[in-house]
């Protein structure tokens, strides 16, 4: 296996820097979606493109969730020397995603339109959002294979591989924006077609590694265990959510803008998304990457190599946050005025008052995450489910709650600031916890 290297802190990065260029390629699919949308069709449009977004996050989630708890699985059995077994836990997570994958494809189809009308599409957007969606749903298992496949190849110990495979599948994503958005004028069908046929590619450039002789992870026969299914789904449920996060935090504040404010601000919150998203999918990055390294040495029984990964995890995390909120702050404006045309300056001026505000949440959200996915890899899948529901549903409902009834729409803004520091509380106490349960095993 590729897992050990000369050095731990090489390990580290061989491991971290793939797999953050992997994250952010992942947010800029969507990202990329929505600048042509918005340049060759119309900020009504892109707002149709946001309110979709969490459909396009739950399928990313489910597959997040299959990975994460099959790779953890995998990474613990190759650290106890039990190689066909991996091989087993590798055969039934990719037939049980395909499956799940078609069971999602079906109810989209079935129910395009009422899922349109409960993630918030209003009159002027419904077509846009059914359009996206429907589209989308059509390449589901393409989007949660790719998604799934990317986390797997790392634990095989080809992290570089895989960036280099979604880099790739991003710059196709970008050429077939073009052409079907601004040449061919599709819309946001194009769009949404462009980023299905990306997937479809980077999804045959991993089964080119997959079936190669350089994979630890080889299809082979196997006995179906439900016992094995459940513990793949109660290791990674909680990578899965802290992913979904993003779709439900997005889906709760356009609810809350729509109810407070008005359809305009979407077009605010959406670009502010974007930026948020590859904040957060960073630190979701540096979670990942340390996966495969703490679950192998937590198999092997070496607890102060995998707490002093998530030593280099935090610090590394946190050097990230302080970076990510300056920089937010210096690209507000320019990026604003790519998504917004010139004759809408009000509402540039408004979205750019919007960023400066969101961006607070950037300072607290890496310890959460990290914290989160540390947890998962050391199969301690409680703490690491309920830092995921807190940061994911709970306390941005309540932040938003309890700042639009002290402050309007205005208090819309802080609410992720808010409910990152609520389970900021949530994390550190779980995390002393574990210290203090632990004792002498952490350094």
């Amino acid at each position: 296996m590729k897992l050990e290297g000369k050095s731990l802190r090489q390990d580290f990065f061989r491991f971290i820097i793939p797999s953050l260029i992997a994250q952010w390629v992942f947010a800029l699919y969507t990202m990329i979606d929505g600048l042509f949308v918005a340049r060759g069709v119309s900020e009504l449009a892109l707002s149709g493109v946001n309110i979709a977004m969490p459909f396009v996050t739950l399928l990313f989630s489910v597959a997040l969730m299959f990975a994460v708890g099959s790779s953890t699985v995998i990474a613990i059995l190759l650290g106890q020397k039990e190689d066909e077994k991996a091989k087993e836990v590798f055969t039934q997570n990719i037939l049980t995603v395909i499956l799940v994958s078609a069971l999602l494809t079906a109810v989209v189809l079935w129910k395009s339109e009422s899922i349109a009308l409960f993630l918030g599409a209003t009159e002027p957007t419904i077509e846009y959002v059914q359009t996206y969606i429907t589209t989308i749903a059509c390449f589901s298992v393409f989007f949660i294979c790719s998604y799934s496949l990317e986390v797997l190849i790392k634990t095989d110990g080809y992290p570089m591989k895989a960036t280099v495979i979604v880099t790739a599948g991003a710059v196709l994503n970008c050429i077939l924006d073009y052409l079907f958005v601004i040449v061919f004028c599709k819309g946001v069908w194009g769009a949404a077609f462009a980023t299905g046929l990306s997937q479809l590619a980077v999804v045959l450039l991993y089964l080119t590694h997959f079936c190669s002789s350089k994979t630890h992870m080889k299809l082979v026969r196997f006995l179906p265990s439900t016992g094995l299914a459940w513990r793949t789904v109660k290791i990674g449920l909680s990578s899965g959510i802290t992913e979904f996060s993003a779709g439900i935090v997005i889906f709760l504040f356009n609810h809350a803008i729509l109810t407070y404010l008005n359809e305009e601000y979407i077009v605010s919150y959406t670009i502010v998304t974007y930026v948020s998203t590859i904040i957060v999918m960073s630190m979701a990055g540096i979670a990942q990457g340390i996966q495969p390294l703490v679950s192998y040495y937590y198999g092997k029984g070496m607890p102060y190599k995998y707490h002093k990964l998530l030593k280099y995890a935090l610090c590394f995390g946190t050097m990230f946050s302080i970076a990510a909120f300056i920089i937010s702050k210096i690209i507000a404006a320019p990026l604003v005025s790519l998504f917004i045309s010139s004759a809408l300056q009000e509402l540039r001026d408004a979205s750019v008052e919007v960023f400066h505000t969101f961006s607070y949440s950037f300072l607290l959200c890496g310890f959460n995450v990290i914290i989160g996915g540390f947890f998962t890899a050391i199969e301690y899948p409680k703490s690491a489910m309920a830092i995921s529901l807190g940061r994911g549903f709970l306390f941005v409902a309540l932040s938003l709650r309890i700042l639009t009834a002290l402050f309007g729409g205005n208090g819309i803004w802080w609410a992720a600031a808010l409910a990152e520091g609520l389970c900021l509380l949530l994390t550190f106490t779980l995390f002393l916890s574990y210290v203090l349960r632990n004792g002498k095993a952490v350094p």
